[in-house]
């Protein structure tokens, strides 16, 4: 374990915001997580885990507490049957690693989620999604330091209640994920396409496969396109990615939006199969007057110049200044459109 006082938390973090940690303790052992954390619960400290930092906004306060970095590494097989490879990675592994890593090995179920920031250990908690695919899919288990139990536990998918962008561990600090444990498909080839921005860049029909690499690299294009993929020399790329999660509402609530919408044209929407709708929170976002390159008070928070999903730190912005950006833009979809935005990232010392 690396034992660090009064540790900046910004360089940590895909904004780039935060104050500091009273602590940051960083480990690269299952074994000294789980003690790590368990010190903390005995001690009666508050504690923050921290992953690759790309779904989280700190305060400019930072975090009076200590801060478990997760820096465990590996993938090993564990079983195959049926076609199905099990996977098995450690919460500090780079999911983009992962990624590449299943696509060279021949194995299909997360190729379509290419070029997404952040750990393994992390993807649970939100269900993490893309083009199509969605994480839960895949999930077999996932291993967690129960903290109310005093114990490592083996949570089964059906355990982790996945939802749209959600999951048994968003929003919730009981568990700490220690490994992820994946089932995915021996072949050449994806699962079949189900979004129609990726089936047009393969040029193939919705429904249809393509081959692995192929579906990863595509999927890579597309995101750097929307500054989505982490570049030093992109500012659009100092985000925390989608910084809303697209709405879901009921057939009523949805012909509410339509009929405020008359004047912009089609709007998209997407049949969920419990017969709610799914709309585009870019799409209202940028409706409701906050287009590309829109920038808060100051200038220094903005919203991505490629993507109106994104809210980004243009150089030097705070925390208070990239929050106060965020609650205009849902104040204003919400007056426009009738339709409350909710923040994708973790916060930590501020609210929405």
């Amino acid at each position: 374990m690396r034992v660090v006082h009064n540790a900046p938390l910004a360089p940590l973090t895909t904004l780039r915001l935060g104050g500091s940690a009273t602590r940051l303790v960083t480990v690269e052992r299952e074994r000294d997580a789980v003690d790590a954390v368990r010190e903390e619960d005995e001690r009666g400290e508050a504690l923050l885990v921290l992953g690759g930092g790309s779904n989280l906004v700190i305060s400019d306060a930072g975090f009076a507490g200590t801060v478990v970095r997760m820096a465990t590494r590996g993938l090993a097989r564990s079983s195959e049957r049926a076609g199905r490879v099990h996977v098995t990675a450690e919460a500090g592994e780079p999911w983009d690693d992962f990624v590449t890593a299943a696509v060279e090995e021949g194995l299909s179920g997360v190729e379509c989620l290419a070029g997404i920031p952040g750990l393994v250990g992390a993807v649970p908690m939100q269900n993490v999604g893309a083009y199509g695919q969605d994480v839960g899919e895949t999930i077999v288990t996932v291993r967690a330091y129960d903290r109310a139990r005093r114990e490592i536990v083996e949570l089964p998918r059906e355990a982790c209640a996945f939802a749209y962008r959600s999951s048994a561990f968003r929003g919730k600090d009981r568990h700490v994920i220690l490994s992820v444990t994946f089932a995915l498909e021996k072949r050449a080839e994806s699962g079949p396409i189900r979004y129609a921005e990726l089936s047009r860049a393969l040029a193939v029909a919705e429904g249809a496969r393509a081959p692995l690499e192929a579906v990863r690299s595509t999927v890579v294009a597309l995101r750097r396109k929307k500054g989505m993929v982490l570049d030093p020399a992109d500012p659009d790329t100092t985000s925390a990615g989608s910084f809303f999660t697209n709405p879901i509402v009921s057939a009523s609530d949805l012909e509410s939006v339509r009929a405020l919408a008359r004047d912009e044209g089609p709007m998209p929407v997407f049949p969920e199969l419990d017969g709610r709708f799914k709309l585009s929170a870019g799409w209202l976002i940028e409706r409701a007057g906050f287009a590309k390159g829109f920038a808060g008070e100051g200038g220094r928070a903005a919203v991505s110049s490629k993507h109106a999903l994104a809210l980004t730190n243009r150089g030097g912005a705070t925390t208070r200044e990239l929050v106060a950006l965020a609650r205009r833009i849902r104040d204003g979809v919400r007056a426009r459109f009738g339709v409350t935005l909710e923040n994708e990232p973790v916060f930590v010392g501020e609210r929405l």
